[in-house]
């Protein structure tokens, strides 16, 4: 496998299933969503996965969900929780260029108004807050490049992606 997949990472609402949907169709990818890979591996939806799983074993799956994908010229959007798994990121890290959807906190405070229905993940006790510091720095980690939505619009959003993206594939 080459580079040619794209892999999306952000916060949950961030956009990574709309704009990577649009994205694939932009650069003629396939698009594969790794929250819909896990409801249909488990036969479930995500905020149930939760529920019944806890949130380590919600995690165990996402991580087996995604080490289950081989993509060839995609774009793949991954969960919010995806980083906490540092061999699902490495794996991906192998196969994809790594686009970081930065949502400031704010924003992302504004975009999440139904967390339970959405399924995201919050360690027990965390706060949005929480989870916003500690996932931010991981995101970072693991990015090649790094989007500031800034409260653009989607158009926006996929003028930068494309212009970083060619930039970095020369």
């Amino acid at each position: 496998m080459d580079k040619t997949n794209i892999v999306m990472i952000g916060m949950p609402a961030s956009g990574k299933s709309t704009i990577g949907v649009i994205l694939a169709k932009l650069l003629g990818k396939g698009f594969i969503d790794t929250d819909l890979v896990i409801q249909q591996r488990e036969g479930s939806l995500l905020c149930d996965l939760i529920e019944k799983k806890g949130t380590e074993g919600f995690l165990k799956c996402e991580e087996e969900a995604v080490l289950s994908v081989h993509p060839e010229n995609a774009v793949i959007a991954t969960g919010g929780s995806v980083v906490y798994s540092d061999r699902a990121m490495r794996y991906l890290s192998s196969i994809a260029t790594v686009i970081y959807l930065k949502v400031e906190k704010a924003e992302l405070f504004h975009r999440l108004h139904n967390i339970r229905e959405r399924g995201v993940v919050l360690r027990n006790g965390e706060t949005l807050d929480g989870m916003y510091d500690s996932r931010t720095a991981l995101y970072e980690k693991y990015a090649d490049i790094v989007i500031e939505e800034n409260g653009g619009n989607i158009e926006e959003t996929l003028g930068k992606i494309e212009k970083k993206y060619a930039e970095r594939m020369g």
